[in-house]
């Protein structure tokens, strides 16, 4: 039995540098980068951040999917993957405490009138500006999972007033929560911020788009932080030209990475980040060696995804 990781995609950890990592945590592991794949034969877990081209196809014996994060939406309806092998992703702390700290990150930005203090410098200009207060600003967080919730923790935790939505009801203390369709209109015509922290399912595919960005108050700033897929990138650009949303901080796009002649590239009320909101691991590396024995031993896998579902 053993682990092949294909990161399938640059500007993160090399496969050589995440199988130093597992080893250390997991002597005598046989665990091996895509650069040395050996007998493929013997592969039965492939640890993957992103599942491209057919290398499933390759793996007679493959049985687990690793997914190193928490995204699926491009494993479990894989073509070339076939329909016993499992998934299982991460609930790694780490990278959601730094998503939802980007997010407070951007929120902060325009509180504090950061770029306008920084234009002001640009011109030698003295021009003081009253910052907004947090308990006058409502901040939404559309995803209330592991990091949605923790997203709208924070947010409430710096005395934003804060509104959480999500499918199905969720508790969280301190936080406003709502579900359902019917309560994401409303709610959205309420926040100055938009935090978005959903997966990608057939549900989600999309929610922004041309109705809903035009129930946003005018001004109000959307902040994408959980999947490309979630916004309908030619509506952004017509509602963004209308003022709603005001501006829009996306740190994934539905093709990433995204192409230079792309428009969101050069529109003035957008932000791009490549796709760092949450970066690292932390101790999420431990259940993936902890997945590995579990699946040769015949145990439960900790986080195992439903592939109808989705997630």
């Amino acid at each position: 039995m053993a682990m092949l990781i294909s990161i399938g995609h640059d500007g993160w950890y090399t496969e050589e540098q995440l199988a130093e990592e597992l080893r250390a945590m997991a002597p005598g592991a046989d665990i091996r980068p895509i650069s040395a794949p050996g007998n493929l034969d013997e592969i039965t877990v492939l640890a993957v951040s992103a599942l491209k081209g057919d290398l499933p196809e390759h793996l007679p014996n493959l049985k687990l999917v690793q997914k190193l994060g928490a995204g699926v939406d491009t494993i479990v309806a894989h073509p070339s993957l076939a329909p016993h092998v499992r998934v299982a992703r991460l609930r790694p702390l780490e990278p959601a405490h730094e998503i939802a700290e980007f997010c407070l990150a951007y929120v902060l930005r325009d509180q504090r009138n950061l770029l306008a203090h920084a234009a002001s410098q640009s011109r030698s200009a003295w021009e003081p500006l009253a910052p907004r207060r947090p308990q006058e600003t409502t901040v939404g967080v559309l995803g209330l999972g592991h990091i949605g919730g923790l997203t709208a923790q924070l947010m409430r935790d710096m005395r934003f007033r804060v509104l959480g939505w999500s499918r199905s009801p969720k508790e969280i203390e301190g936080v406003d929560c709502r579900h359902g369709e019917a309560a994401l209109v409303q709610m959205l015509g309420e926040c100055d911020y938009v935090c978005s922290i959903l997966p990608s399912t057939p549900a989600t595919r999309g929610l922004m788009n041309a109705q809903t960005l035009a129930a946003m108050k005018p001004g109000v700033v959307l902040i994408n932080a959980g999947r490309g897929d979630l916004v309908d990138e030619p509506a952004l650009l017509t509602a963004l030209d209308a003022g709603t949303p005001g501006h829009a901080v996306l740190d994934v796009v539905s093709k990433e990475p995204l192409p230079a002649d792309n428009p969101l590239w050069a529109h003035p009320q957008v932000t791009l980040t490549p796709h760092v909101s949450g970066w690292h691991l932390g101790d999420a590396l431990k259940d993936v060696v902890e997945n590995l024995r579990r699946l040769e031993a015949g145990e439960d896998l900790l986080h195992e995804v439903d592939r109808e579902r989705g997630y």
